[in-house]
């Protein structure tokens, strides 16, 4: 596309296109710079661990310092300390990785987790850095043996009998939460294999992918034989003996009548190698799951009896609390797949599925699971004894599991990202949020019927703006902000990778469909449809019309020159991005995104007063942050010059003489000329609505009065 210098519009438009080329030319001068590595020394780790401990010599061959304790005999080594981004370096919505100072005792439990450094937003200004220290505090006495999952605040189970330890979440901080944890374990389970002595064998980029080719028809009882499933009967004689000589001993009076009855009877099975899966679930079922595993293990884990893994209190979903896979002495990381498909399986005779319980699990893929390699499920059986205070006592029945090496092939690598839970858990608002963006979709695409009847297309937008402003905003939290240009200018830089965009799936499908859009319409679906700032100042806006206030508007030659504000505002900010990254956070604060929509107003007052300060001038001059200070829409309209199409149709009329949709236009996008200025354009659709529009378009008007005269002449002149 050619430049054009003549009038402001142009020099507008040339502005914005030169400082996407600075910010472009600049970015990859910065390529090849060198990622972060670890920042303490000898004497910082001497501050970090003061007498009693005393801090041993680096490791030459992995970075970790050895933590000594001191006693009457000497010096004890009471952990392995080690900074987080050695190991793990996974970039957060900064696109720079949290640095933790992480310490694992010779046990495999957590001695101390604290904060190095990070660059989230929502804890570096948002909610502050105290909730992220309260969260890690949470960690402590915490062990690699054990499944650690992140559930709601105030949702933790207080019992210490679950199978997995359940630390409490941060509200308003889902995915910067599982970014730590995930940080957290990855990097402390590397070295629990290297120096702790377990989870050996547990490599990621090892793991074993079984054949898919490998198949013959077998049996239940012949695949039992061959050992591809697992039997677990445990009768209500060997449970009462488990628990003898303790204060639980005789509380089960059903199982002491009867002690020869069954109290569990558990099968498990990985359905994901073709010859376990196809067999038990048959060839369109095992595709079935196949499709919607998305390459990740899974176990069928099928009880019956008296135990049950699946108490009134289980959540679908969500990782169980009595049953348990282990592997190398360490968890492996599994979730309810909720798959309540009506299976046909083989089963033995007197083994009744319709009262029996039957969960597929998920094997999370940063689980590091070996599917070639002996593992261990369990069974964890509770009893209670007492009412007001009761005693709780828990045992733990193994049963080991191994499928033959035969069954499946080692790839080279295979490495992941750990990002299977993170959209697994997000499946909802996923789900939602795609619903969604396909019903704007096909609204864009059919303009003219959309806008067909003004007033129910009236209602149709501000339905989809509350949309956009209570669930994208307030409740998935996907607002799209400037920081993820930091992001990507960090990751160029060469002090990041380009992963963090994949930790937040509602963002980042905003994101895509944004900049798909841009290609077809321009900046205005995201700025217009799909910011839920923009969505909050647009009920402003309308809040004001109710009221019938006036409103302050702005002639066309500075309405022009009102735009620039905004791409120098996106120069400073990735000028600071650039040379500043310490300080482009404070300086994103020129966005009011994360006080209105991220924290929903829950901050300090003079951020508070801030946004609505913005939202109030916005009531007299509509939109006014998006048009003239938002860096975000700055850089969306500096790539509006990528649209293909022309999508607002014109008449000739347009501009000369009729002014109609200039008028209209509350955003200033179209010229006395009747062009449309794309790059300032938010697809309200107004224009749209007005061309056809019998009583408001003045050529059609015109039209139809020049069509009645005549027709009115023709009749006359019969006569």
């Amino acid at each position: 596309m050619p430049w054009n210098w003549a009038g402001p519009s142009g020099l507008v438009a040339a502005f914005a296109r030169l400082m996407t080329l600075l910010a472009a030319l600049t970015c990859c001068c910065f390529f090849t710079e060198g990622a972060r590595a670890s920042s303490l020394d000898r004497e910082a780790m001497n501050v970090l661990f003061p007498k009693p401990f005393s801090v041993g010599e680096r490791d030459a061959t992995l970075p970790v310092w050895p933590i000594f304790q001191q006693s009457y005999n000497g010096d004890v080594l009471v952990a392995y300390a080690f900074e987080s981004i050695d190991f793990e370096p996974i970039p957060g919505f900064s696109g720079t990785p949290v640095n933790l100072l992480v310490a694992v005792k010779p046990s495999g439990e957590l001695l101390d987790v604290r904060v190095l450094s990070q660059h989230e937003p929502v804890f570096v200004d948002g909610l502050g850095p105290e909730p992220l220290k309260d969260f890690l505090k949470q960690y402590t006495g915490k062990s690699l043996r054990q499944s650690i999952k992140i559930v709601p605040p105030g949702t933790r189970d207080p019992r210490a009998d679950n199978v997995a330890a359940e630390i409490d979440g941060v509200a308003k901080a889902t995915a910067s939460v599982r970014i730590i944890n995930e940080t957290i374990i990855n990097s402390a389970l590397q070295v629990a294999r290297a120096r702790l002595g377990f989870s050996k064998g547990r490599d990621p980029n090892r793991a074993a992918r079984a054949k898919p080719d490998v198949f013959e028809p077998l049996t239940f009882a012949q695949m039992l034989d061959r050992g591809y499933i697992r039997h677990l009967h445990l009768t209500n004689a060997e449970l009462n003996k488990a628990f003898a000589g303790t204060v639980a001993a005789d509380v089960d009076e059903e199982g002491q009548a009867d002690p020869n009855g069954t109290f569990a009877d558990v099968y498990i099975a990985e359905v994901d190698v073709p010859i376990v899966g196809r067999n038990l679930l048959g060839e369109a079922q095992w595709r079935k799951l196949m499709n919607q595993l998305d390459g990740a293990p899974a176990m069928l884990v099928l009880s019956s009896g008296r135990w049950t893994f699946m108490p009134d209190s289980f959540v679908p979903g969500a990782t169980p609390n009595f049953i348990a896979l282990d592997q190398a002495e360490a968890p492996v990381a599994w979730r309810d797949f909720v798959w309540r498909d009506s299976l046909d399986l083989p089963v033995p005779k007197g083994l009744d599925l319709a009262r029996s319980d039957v969960a597929i699990m998920r094997i999370a893929p940063q689980a590091a699971f070996d599917p070639a390699s002996p593992s261990e499920f369990s069974i964890r059986v509770l009893r209670e004894k007492g009412q007001i205070f009761p005693e709780r006592v828990t045992r733990d029945f193994k049963l080991g599991y191994g499928l033959p090496k035969n069954l499946f092939d080692l790839p080279p690598d295979d490495s992941g990202l750990g990002l299977g839970s993170i959209w697994e858990s997000r499946s909802r608002d996923i789900a939602i949020l795609g619903a969604g963006l396909l019903v704007l979709a096909v609204a864009l695409a059919r303009q003219r019927a959309l806008t067909r009847s003004p007033r129910a297309f009236k209602w149709f937008r501000l339905a989809f703006l509350a949309f956009t402003l209570v669930f994208i905003g307030w409740i998935a939290q996907a607002q799209l902000s400037i920081v993820w240009l930091f992001g990507l200018i960090k990751a160029l830089k060469g002090e990041g990778s380009f992963v963090f965009f994949l930790w937040d799936p509602p963002t980042l499908m905003v994101t895509i469909f944004g900049l798909v859009a841009l290609f077809i319409w321009g900046r205005g679906t995201f700025c217009g449809w799909l910011c839920p700032f923009g969505a909050l100042q647009e009920f402003a806006g309308e809040v004001a019309r109710l009221l019938r206030l006036r409103q302050i508007g702005l002639p066309q030659r500075y309405e022009r020159l009102a735009r620039v504000p905004k791409f120098i505002v996106l120069a400073v900010i990735l000028v600071t991005a650039l040379f500043f990254s310490g300080q482009a956070e404070k300086v994103a604060e020129v966005e009011p995104f994360k006080t209105s929509i991220t924290l929903i107003f829950l901050r300090s007052a003079p951020f508070v007063l801030y946004a609505v300060a913005l939202l109030i001038v916005g009531m007299f001059h509509y939109k006014f942050f998006c048009r003239y200070l938002c860096p975000l829409g700055a850089t969306f309209a500096a790539l509006s010059f990528v649209r293909r199409w022309k999508w607002i149709p014109r008449r000739k009329e347009c501009g000369s003489p009729c002014q109609m949709c200039k008028v209209k236009c509350r955003y200033g996008a179209i010229e006395k000329s009747g062009q449309i200025v794309y790059s300032e354009c938010f697809q309200c659709l107004d224009c749209v609505a007005i061309l056809d529009n019998p009583q408001l378009c003045v050529p059609v008007v015109l039209e139809q009065k020049r069509a009645r005269r005549k027709q009115k002449q023709q009749l006359e002149a019969a006569q």
